[in-house]
């Protein structure tokens, strides 16, 4: 009985297996009973009985073993029909996890695509009104807080020009991603009077920056920021790893970093022979680093002028909040989300799976003064986009992305919120395993009392 069911023609004899439906399945074109996108085996599932009239009398067969055992990926999907009531019932107990360390199921070319043309374009007229709006923004502060000369009002001038030298800063990253403007001399100009300003070597950055652009999400090519391995991790004395892992002084990394990299790397940002640059590099490095010896030799000659005091006010100040902004946003684009991201070696890394492990983060009031850096994962991506794109570009890649764009917390006016995940985050991401292409980061148990090893 197990393969004849009834009909008003006779018996009918039924193929012992059926073809796997993607979306639904019937027993045949004329049959009433059918089922939907189910996460709950055929064994879960309540038959009508199939009824037929034979000589106006009623005949039944109930069904109450499976046609045929479902498959997993059957038992995964999200709804289950009801059959005896015909009720869609959504079942999300059963949804599958979401891996963030799995190839993502779309390219690169995907997410361009879905990206207007138009997010393309660089605009040299408008990102040197954004140069001369934060130009006149930070002399006027200057000017404002040098005439009031008054304590209640030098600790908002810090803030406020500590956060506009920041500005600064990304205006120069942009020109040292090209995304500036198409002219590599005015890209060149504006970001070496840009970063030479707040005492950055812009060619050394700029290069050592793409080289985390480049191998962005990989253990150990990555540049700024990459996780230290346990082996490197554990040669550390103890003094390194509680100022590496300790607020505030992971803010004030930026010089040092600057000065001898990371780390577990060699190397600086001003030495033209440094294994960070190629030979044909090295002019522009020597130049660069002239550039900010000027600036130096500048800020000294003010000292003379105004007093050590009075410099140390109107620049120093503001020059070390610029230093904490700068490590504050560029360790969160890259840790402290409430779910662990991958970091991956060898074959398992590239760059589209490198770039999805970016995270972007909402700074409220901040997001048009320091002109939307925290729309991160499609600048990694694709720097080439303008910063007065990024917004817009990523409003049209979400749906691509799917569940690896992780939506950033929304922020209240000043973003406070992103003091706590950076601290979370440093009391838990200390290294990752020495073996594995796919790794998370692990937890020391001697560094701020963690109760154990993650």
């Amino acid at each position: 009985m197990a393969t004849w069911v009834l009909s008003e023609c006779g018996m009918k004899p039924l193929a012992p297996v059926f073809p796997r439906p993607r979306i639904g399945a019937a027993l045949s074109s004329s049959s009433k009973v059918g089922f939907s996108d189910t996460n709950k085996s055929v064994a879960d599932l309540k038959f009508q009985p199939l009824r037929c009239n034979l000589r106006d009398r009623n005949w039944g067969l109930k069904v109450s073993t499976p046609l045929r055992v479902a498959s997993t990926e059957e038992e995964e999907q999200t709804n289950v029909v009801d059959v005896m009531n015909g009720t869609n019932v959504v079942d999300h107990e059963k949804r599958l996890e979401f891996d963030p360390g799995a190839a993502p199921p779309f390219n690169l070319a995907e997410i361009r695509a879905a990206i207007p043309k138009h997010c393309w374009v660089k605009d040299p007229w408008k990102s040197m009104s954004y140069v001369v709006r934060d130009v006149i923004v930070v002399l006027g502060l200057a000017a404002g807080a040098a005439y009031l000369n008054n304590w209640l009002v030098w600790p908002l001038y810090w803030a406020a020009q500590g956060t506009m030298f920041w500005a600064l800063f990304v205006l120069g990253h942009d020109c040292g991603h090209g995304s500036f403007s198409n002219n590599p001399k005015l890209n060149s100009v504006a970001g070496h009077l840009l970063h030479s300003s707040i005492l950055v070597p812009y060619h050394g950055w700029r290069i050592s920056h793409r080289t985390h652009h480049q191998n962005h999400g990989h253990v150990e090519n990555d540049e700024s920021w990459h996780p230290l391995s346990e082996r490197v991790f554990r040669s550390l004395d103890t003094a390194t790893r509680m100022l590496r892992f300790t607020v505030p002084f992971p803010l004030l990394a930026y010089p040092v970093y600057l000065w001898q990299r990371s780390p577990g790397k060699t190397g600086s940002h001003f030495d033209p022979s440094s294994d960070l640059f190629l030979p044909n590099e090295r002019k522009d490095v020597l130049t660069s680093t002239a550039c900010w010896a000027a600036m130096l030799g500048l800020l000294v000659g003010l000292g003379f002028v105004m007093g050590p005091i009075q410099l140390l006010k109107l620049y120093g100040v503001p020059y070390v909040l610029f230093v904490m902004w700068l490590d504050l946003v560029t360790y969160l684009h890259h840790h402290g989300h409430e779910d662990k991201l991958p970091w991956y070696r060898g074959k398992e890394w590239s760059y589209l799976r490198g770039g999805l492990t970016t995270l972007d983060r909402d700074y409220g009031w901040l997001n048009n003064i320091h002109h939307d850096i925290g729309t991160h994962v499609i600048h990694h991506l694709f720097p080439q986009i303008p910063h007065y794109h990024l917004v817009e570009a990523t409003e049209a890649a979400k749906p691509v992305f799917g569940e690896y764009y992780r939506e950033p917390k929304k922020s209240a006016p000043l973003p406070f919120h992103l003091i706590g995940d950076l601290i979370r985050s440093l009391k838990t991401d200390h290294f990752v395993s020495d073996t594995g292409d796919v790794v998370y980061y692990q937890t020391d148990s001697e560094i701020n009392g963690s109760a154990k090893s993650e």
